[in-house]
């Protein structure tokens, strides 16, 4: 039977994005593809609350993942955290698109995250309310799960009573559930992306030509 307008999940894929690279754009197809999300929202951080302050600006870092994404008709952007000019936080930001002239309360969620990011979630702000608000979705390696016995004892308590083998349960709830996709590893990061732009070192086809152009026109990043 196929799914009614709107069940489909939509994914959720937050980050600084100083600068987005291959490995962000893989995450979210891999994703999409992995979880048959009805497409991802990007939203760019406006000022992160857990990692100091970007080199360049919210804007010139939303503006780079507009570039990013533009010919993939399954990513779209939300630009709210960037005009908002305050510390953003995962959960409020959830909440806001839980908002009826949003997604609504019913549209299932799926937060997408690595699986770095996940071992340390007991250190996000509010982080048990991220289940009453999306899914999670956790990126892996080939080759490696998750394992219970090395996450913190109350996450590991928490995914353990939330973990679902199958993606199709996402589609049957709007959040509360925990699952892993594989995504194919790519050695990008952007800190060393920013380090090779530092020294002058080319950073081609580490991201998208076209966010290379804007970076060098812009002179974002010292040195280049």
């Amino acid at each position: 039977m196929p799914d009614r307008p709107g069940k489909r999940p939509l994914g959720i894929f937050g980050g600084t994005f100083d600068p987005v690279h291959f490995g962000h754009l893989r995450l979210a197809e891999e994703a999409a593809d992995s979880l048959e999300l009805a497409g991802v929202r990007w939203i760019p951080a406006g000022q992160p609350a857990l990692r100091a302050s970007p080199q360049v600006t919210a804007r010139q870092r939303l503006a780079m993942v507009r570039l990013a994404i533009a010919d993939n008709p399954l990513f779209t952007i939300d630009a709210a955290e960037v005009e908002a000019d305050r510390p953003s936080y995962t959960v409020p930001t959830l909440e806001r698109l839980r908002q009826v002239d949003q997604c609504g309360r019913q549209q299932p969620l799926v937060l997408l995250i690595g699986a770095d990011a996940f071992a340390g979630l007991p250190g996000w702000h509010r982080w048990r309310s991220l289940f009453d608000l999306a899914h999670l979705a956790v990126a892996q390696r080939p080759g490696f799960s998750i394992d219970s016995a090395c996450l913190p004892a109350e996450l590991a308590s928490c995914y353990r009573d939330r973990f679902s083998a199958s993606p199709a349960t996402l589609a049957k709830s709007p959040a509360g559930r925990i699952v892993t996709f594989t995504m194919t590893q790519l050695a990008i990061s952007a800190t060393g992306i920013r380090g090779l732009l530092a020294k002058g070192s080319s950073p081609r086809y580490l991201l998208p030509d076209k966010v290379i152009a804007y970076i060098r026109t812009e002179h974002l990043y010292p040195e280049y």
